[in-house]
């Protein structure tokens, strides 16, 4: 910066970097202990490898208060540095480049990712890189690092990690990466891809998903022998691609400023994804931002069809294109004129038809001019679609709503409103700076066209996310994130990216709170990047990332699949299980039912029903009417084997992950499933149980809820 740091804001930084770097000795101290019996349990090898780290530390923390402090002192290193920046010419951006890919590398494609698994090392990594690479894109020779090329290293930083993270999952692997995800994509293969199942084709297939989402994640199955491996790639660009587009399109400016664009368009994925957003709000979205400030022959259009493909998609989002429309095209205008005024009113309505009216009434009129055609006035009351209030009231009310999921708890660490705050609060801080320092000009309309969206936004995400089944990250605050990154984008085209660039106008506060801003959203991909498969030696792995036990080693590693020979070996045992089950009676895939898409099982005539995402989501409700059948079908052995996953038969009485989320699933489905069948076999290394009907009789009363 140009001018030297407030003193609080000095000392701030040094007990920041004290509390970094202090965490990142000490885990560096839990890898090496254990690796052999020399001082303690050193290796000589290890030990000296840890002494290095904290002298280098020490260093690090050295340097850092004698530049906060003394900058003057570090005049000749400046120029020396510099000078041997400029005389690497060109292959400084190839070194940064790799630089950039180098955290990837290390923690998603090599066993160190399980090793550093810990938060501290791997934070203290991607900052040291941001400021190398800061360093190799100044092009000042009097400056080791200015604040822009500070900046655009913290996006390119944290763009990279995002990008890559969803790509961590793409695998030929058979079996269901998560607990969820085979079904997943089973849900996806429905709608274009029917036709690999044995079923009857007169019969629809029931699926416990939306039909636009099913559209978006459905996509690769219109091509014939689509694979998993092909399938998961689609989905890991589906997780990236469209938030790229949303911030590129939210951010585009008049002026030939494209590489501020481009970075700005990084930041606004890098800063969605904090949610994450299920692809149909993202579409919406991009759709409203393509609408802003456009002709109103397209707009009008536009956000008619994002409102009601939102409301079509969940009903929650109903009012949300609506909202946004409005306020990009009033709090985005220079000025409150009467064209302003209009166009804002229409983008609205616009908005509301697709969203609310057309979804509501459209269904009875279409009933309507039918019973007209044929008896010349209907005959009884005409039936609305779409949502009413007490639609919505029923379905707050269907499920119990947990609140001690806004603060800290064992389903999600740091609580809805802590984890909320860390990813928000540092824009929301900027962007009050705007306003308040006449750098956003906005009237006091404007303002509250901003802030009434956003609290409505919050209050809904907040109600959803303490749902039974929910609170376990960010994703049902999906609008109000969507929203702040649309006010961000306002700001941004009003002047914000040329303040941007300069930290000499700023307050220290400020200026922390847009490298916070740029920062934090590289966190939650940062901590999630691991190995997915491990080749390397695993005694090293177990001993080096602590894991226990360790004799006899995890087979596999946790988090981590099994090697192809036991994948095979399941999967081979698995069809034999259901080649002797088939003949008498039928097979239920409540989980890995990606494996008759995919055509691992062949021949096997579907069983669309108890999806277990279904009967989780339905247990949650304690929909009793829905589960007779269920009982009945198990009472009646209806099924030869079931495929689920291990069966979990443990009530957790006090807090733990997901808790009543389990408590719901054992008084459900567990004791009444373990009633009426029991297990065959469990293939513990691809976390799949099979279970076949009891032999002699069974009184289930007690078990049942």
């Amino acid at each position: 910066m140009e001018q030297r740091l407030p003193l609080w804001s000095r000392y701030l930084l040094v007990m920041l970097t004290i509390w970094l770097l202090t965490g990142a000795v000490l885990e560096f101290y839990q890898i090496g202990w254990g690796t052999g019996v020399w001082l303690g349990q050193f290796a000589p090898s290890w030990f000296g490898a840890f002494c290095g780290f904290v002298l280098f530390s020490v260093f690090l923390l050295v340097i850092g208060i004698g530049i906060l402090w003394q900058p003057q002192k570090f005049d000749r290193t400046v120029v020396f540095l510099a000078g041997i920046r400029n005389k690497l010419g060109a292959i400084r951006w190839w070194i940064a480049l790799a630089l950039l890919l180098l955290p990837v590398l290390i923690l998603q494609y090599t066993f160190w990712g399980i090793v550093i698994h810990g938060p501290y090392l791997r934070i203290m990594l991607v900052i040291m890189i941001a400021v190398v690479v800061g360093w190799l894109l100044t092009n000042q020779n009097d400056r080791l690092l200015d604040w822009a090329s500070l900046l655009v290293s913290l996006v390119l930083v944290a763009g990279i990690l995002s990008v890559f993270a969803p790509l961590a999952g793409v695998t030929s692997y058979p079996f269901s990466l998560g607990w969820s995800e085979g079904n997943r994509l089973w849900d996806y293969s429905v709608l274009f891809g029917r036709d690999v199942y044995n079923y009857p084709a007169e019969q629809s297939i029931p699926v416990f998903l939306d039909t636009s989402r099913q559209f978006v994640g459905g996509i690769p199955f219109l091509l014939p022998g689509v694979t998993i491996a092909q399938v998961r790639l689609w989905l890991a660009l589906v997780d990236i691609v469209p938030y790229l587009i949303l911030g590129w399109i939210a951010f585009r400016l008049t002026r030939t400023t494209w590489i501020a664009w481009i970075l700005a368009g990084i930041w606004a994925f890098t800063f969605v994804r904090q949610g994450p957003i299920h692809p149909p709000l993202l579409i919406s979205a991009i759709v409203v931002a393509l609408a802003w400030r456009r002709p109103l022959w397209l707009a009008l259009p536009l956000i008619f069809a994002a409102g009601y493909y939102a409301e079509a998609s969940r009903f929650t989002w109903l009012f949300a294109p609506a909202l946004w429309s409005v306020m990009l095209e009033f709090a985005g205008a220079p000025e409150l004129t009467k064209l302003v005024w209009r166009r804002s009113i229409s983008v609205g309505v616009a908005g509301l038809l697709g969203g609310y009216v057309i979804p509501s009434y459209l269904p009875g009129i279409i009933t309507w001019i039918q019973s007209f055609a044929q008896t010349t006035i209907p005959t009884g009351p005409v039936t609305a679609g779409g949502v009413s209030p007490s639609q919505v009231q029923s379905a707050l009310s269907a499920q119990p709503l947990l609140w001690d999921r806004l603060l800290p708890n064992a389903t999600y660490g740091p609580g809805i409103l802590l984890g909320l705050a860390l990813a928000v609060l540092p824009l929301i801080l900027v962007l009050v700076y705007l306003a308040m320092d006449n750098r956003w000009k906005l009237n006091s309309l404007q303002k509250v066209s901003v802030i009434l969206p956003l609290l409505a936004f919050l209050v809904v995400g907040l109600i959803v996310s303490v749902k039974i089944g929910g609170g376990g990250d960010l994703h049902n605050l999906d609008m109000f994130i969507i929203g702040l990154m649309f006010a961000a984008a306002i700001a941004w085209r009003n002047g914000g990216y040329e303040w941007i660039r300069s930290a000499g106008s700023m307050p220290a506060w400020v200026a922390g709170s847009l490298i916070a801003m740029l920062l934090l959203p590289a966190y939650q991909p940062l901590r999630t990047m691991r190995l997915l498969s491990v080749d390397a030696d695993p005694r090293l792995v177990v001993t080096l990332a602590d894991i226990t036990p360790n004799d006899p080693l995890p087979d596999p590693l946790p988090d981590t699949i099994p090697s192809d020979e036991d994948t095979q070996q399941a999967l081979q045992k698995l069809r034999n299980a259901v080649q002797t089950a088939s003949s008498s009676g039928e097979i239920l895939f409540m989980d890995q039912r990606q494996l008759l898409t995919f055509g691992y099982l062949e021949n096997i005539p579907l069983v669309p029903e108890y999806d277990k995402k279904l009967l989780i989501d339905t247990a949650m409700s304690e929909d009793a009417a829905y589960f007779e059948a269920f009982y009945k079908d198990l009472a009646a052995r209806r099924f030869s084997l079931i495929i689920t996953s291990p069966i979990n038969r443990r009530l957790d009485k006090e807090e733990g992950h997901f808790a009543e989320e389990n408590n719901a699933w054992v008084k459900w489905v567990t004791r009444p499933l373990l009633c009426y069948y029991q297990p065959l076999d469990t293939l513990k290394k691809v976390d799949v149980e099979l279970l076949v009907p009891q032999t002699g009789p069974v009184n289930c009363e007690d078990a049942l809820p």
